[in-house]
């Protein structure tokens, strides 16, 4: 009898709204893999983290023990993995210097139970109304703060207490450094930054480093650093483990003023639940789950009272190890229980070999660490939504003056940043070729504003005919009582006034002051990708060419005005597409939708079924695909070719029923059928699958099967095979689900299709279907086979 340890009451995912997984049996085996792999990353960056706080490096492995135990039984995020947080790194080291390790571990005890009071009381949305560019802006400045103190260590010194005593203190450390220390530190770091990219290499040597890249790389980083410093004898300080004494830890209160232990514990609380909760939503996404937020924080209010009470370091959701854990296959939260029992079993049976690591090497790991907080992504992400402000004066606050003060004067920065938006507003007036005048407004008026828009509109002759477009921003009453007493006084003068708000709907001011909507002409108001029968500006009629003219119509007259100096440059200097996209030919497949492109940016091939004829097939062959591919290939030169199926696909259902074999004279559908032969037969023997959730039915297996097979075809061209062998050309299989809207690429590590995040921060592009098995030149997908159901399609 199989064991289904999803049913079991300690592990249950009632409130984690998860797609339907694997097979019970497979689970288990996925879940003990993914374990195993942030248990090797887990280690090291735990003892690192200790390290960097100053605490005994024994209290980082009690952290990601008690972390992966007990927030993963308790916890409200199924995959997320807890312990040791870098974001707590400068904060508890500041608490150990100024309060001592025991009192600092009834700092951690009293924030778990603040935490938990809050998971309690279902407050834990409220977390996420924090400004990213303040979030970010934290993480960012305590990154460099972890850096700047673990290059000290890197060099063979010591960390001062505070960032900007480590910058004074660094020239002299630079002038005294330790060259074994900085040698292995050197090697660490590198192997760090190098290691993720093994798998970019061209060729054979970018499939052996796919391989090679599935070890963890702070594993390989440290295992590599210490198996050298033995070897060359080395003398560096090394890891010192003591021996576990219960009364050592025992947690004492804090002596010092009661305002600064509140603040500590009220600043320990505020990082470590926010930086939870927004992990766990960022793996929620990831993994497609809904997971309970106010559960999550009680798990981790719980894990921190008993890490408060067994020594340990304060402890948060940890997205690099809950990444880890998500990319590893990890199904249930099993894997980060087990997790955890392996890094008990590594404290208590392997201190010996945790204690030959050289102190520079996990100083060089969590250095990497920190610089990799420091996200140019998040950077570009806040410069565009114009909170770079913001996000500056937190880092400059958390690296001068600490994370509590750092966010502090972010928070106060984005307030300041609100209230000037908030009172600035633009005025422009606009003469027009008759006499008139346009005056156009933007962003919020307001009674800063009206002195600004009473010189404006004074200038305005008195006669004259004029428009007010309002960009529908907030309007308060002494703006309004401005325009309106204008408008008053410039009719009396015989003059003409529109006013006119410009939202997605026309809209105009009455004289009274109510808004009338569609009364008057406005800007196009159909939303992007909005079918015919949905568009107001398209006459409904039943002539289906007087509806296609129709839509030219709305072209010219709302698109072509934006598009037309792109294209104009196109028609200069030609198509370079760096992408050939061959896709099926339904109507539903809108390309240039699903990839987020413009004019110029693929080189795009439809036919019935996504099908790539296979050279020397009798009575099938076609060459006018191979010959769009050899043009996409050798001419244009494009970089990456995608073959791209969908969900409901018809040709897949006629495959399915045999339309291609049926008795008597072929019909030109039959024929072109006959090129997805390949895909039934790789039905057979070895079905594509999904990663996140079970195919719905026959259809879309082989709809994602023909996808994996269309690749192999698309090898046969000789032009694709040699640019392939070459390392210039990379192959994409994808699928796209018009229900979900969701697309789906061939996972290059495990050979199965997953989901395209979304992620903040991150650019969710095609995955090269690179996997074991290697046909005709290049690697592709193949899964365990999957039941059939019966069903008499597949028979032999």
């Amino acid at each position: 009898m199989t064991l289904d340890i999803s049913s079991a009451p300690i592990a249950s995912d009632t409130n984690d709204h998860a797609p339907p997984g694997p097979h019970p049996r497979s689970r288990w085996a996925q879940d003990l893999s993914a374990s195993l792999v942030v248990f090797l990353i887990a280690v090291p960056f735990s003892l690192g983290i200790a390290l960097a706080t100053g605490a005994p490096l024994t209290a980082g492995l009690t952290a990601a023990a008690v972390g992966g135990l007990v927030v993963g039984l308790l916890g409200g995020s199924t995959l997320q993995v807890s312990g040791p947080s870098a974001a707590l790194t400068v904060i508890t080291a500041g608490l150990i210097s100024q309060y001592g390790w025991q009192a600092t571990c009834a700092v951690t005890l009293a924030a778990g139970l603040l935490q938990l009071l809050l998971g309690v009381r279902r407050v834990a949305r409220t977390a996420l109304a924090v400004s990213p560019a303040i979030v970010h802006g934290m993480l960012a400045g305590i990154g460099l703060t972890i850096a700047i103190a673990q290059l000290h260590v890197v060099l063979g010194g010591s960390p001062q207490s505070s960032a900007p005593a480590n910058l004074l203190a660094l020239p002299g450390q630079l002038a005294g450094s330790h060259p074994p220390a900085v040698a292995v530190g050197t090697i660490t770091a590198a192997l760090l930054v190098i290691w993720p990219r093994l798998s970019r290499l061209p060729g054979r040597a970018g499939v052996l480093g796919a391989r090679l890249a599935k070890v963890p790389g702070p594993l390989v980083a440290v295992a590599v650093a210490t198996s050298l410093a033995m070897a060359l004898g080395l003398q560096l300080a090394r890891v010192e483990l003591p021996t576990w004494q219960p009364h050592d830890i025992i947690p004492e209160l804090p002596h010092g003023p009661i305002a600064g232990v509140l603040a500590a514990v009220l600043t320990v609380t505020a990082v470590a639940s926010v930086e939870s909760l927004l992990s766990a939503v960022a793996i929620d996404r990831m993994s497609q789950r809904t997971g309970d937020l106010d559960r999550e924080l009680r798990g981790q209010g719980i894990a921190n009272v008993v890490s408060g009470l067994l020594g340990g370091l304060p402890i948060a959701g940890g997205a690099v190890r809950s990444t880890a854990n998500v990319r590893a296959g990890a199904q249930t939260r099993w894997s980060s229980i087990l997790h955890g029992v392996w890094v008990l079993a590594a404290a208590l049976l392997l201190a010996g070999g945790l204690r030959r690591i050289p102190l520079a090497a996990l100083a060089a790991l969590v250095l990497v660490v920190g610089l990799q907080m420091v996200s140019f992504a998040h950077i570009r992400k806040v410069h565009r939504h114009r909170e770079f402000p913001v996000y500056l004066a937190t880092v400059l606050g958390v690296v001068l003056l600490g994370a509590l003060l750092g966010v502090a004067l972010g928070a106060a920065t984005a307030v300041l940043l609100a209230l000037y938006r908030l009172t600035r507003a633009h005025v422009d007036v606009l003469p027009g070729p008759d006499g008139s005048f346009t005056v156009q407004t933007h962003g919020p008026l307001t009674f800063t504003a009206v002195p600004r828009l009473s010189r404006a509109l004074a200038d305005i002759p008195g006669t004259a005919q004029v428009a007010v477009v309002h960009d529908g921003s907030f309007l308060d009453h002494a703006a309004y009582e401005a325009l309106h007493s204008w408008r008053v006084g410039h009719l009396a003068a015989g003059g003409r006034v529109s006013m006119v708000t410009r939202r997605q709907s026309a809209e105009v001011l009455d004289p009274d002051g109510t808004v009338r909507t569609g009364s008057s002409p406005g800007p196009h108001r159909c939303r992007a990708w909005t079918p015919w029968v949905g568009h107001h500006c398209i006459e409904q009629q039943e002539d289906p060419h007087g509806r296609l003219l129709d839509g030219v119509r709305g072209f010219q007259l709302h698109t072509a005005p934006l598009v037309r100096p792109e294209l104009a440059r196109l028609a200069r200097e030609g198509q370079t597409p760096s992408q050939l996209f061959l896709t099926c030919a339904d109507s539903r497949m809108v390309t240039s939708m699903i990839t987020n492109s413009g004019p110029g940016d693929l080189f795009t091939v439809r036919n019935v079924g996504n099908l790539v004829p296979a050279p020397f097939e009798p009575g099938a062959a076609d060459d006018s695909v191979a010959a769009a591919v050899q043009y996409a290939v050798e001419v244009l030169e494009v970089r990456s070719i995608t073959v791209c199926g969908h969900s409901g696909c018809g040709a897949m259902k006629a495959l399915l029923d045999g339309v291609h074999e049926r008795p008597g004279p072929p019909t030109p559908l039959a024929r072109w059928l006959r090129n997805g032969r390949g895909a039934l037969d790789r039905l057979r023997r070895a079905p594509a699958e999904f990663t996140t959730r079970p195919v719905v039915d026959l259809v879309e297996q082989l709809c994602i099967t023909n996808v994996v097979q269309q690749l192999d075809q698309l090898v046969a061209n000789p032009a694709v095979e040699r640019r392939v062998a070459e390392g210039a050309l990379r192959l994409v299989g994808m699928y796209f689900d018009f229900a979900t809207a969701q697309a789906y690429v061939l996972d290059r590590e495990r050979g199965r299709f997953s989901p395209v995040e979304a992620l903040e921060g991150q650019s969710a592009g095609p995955t090269p279907c690179d996997t074991p098995e290697r046909v005709n030149g290049i690697e592709h997908a193949s899964a365990a086979p999957a039941a059939t159901g019966g069903d008499p399609r597949l028979a032999a």
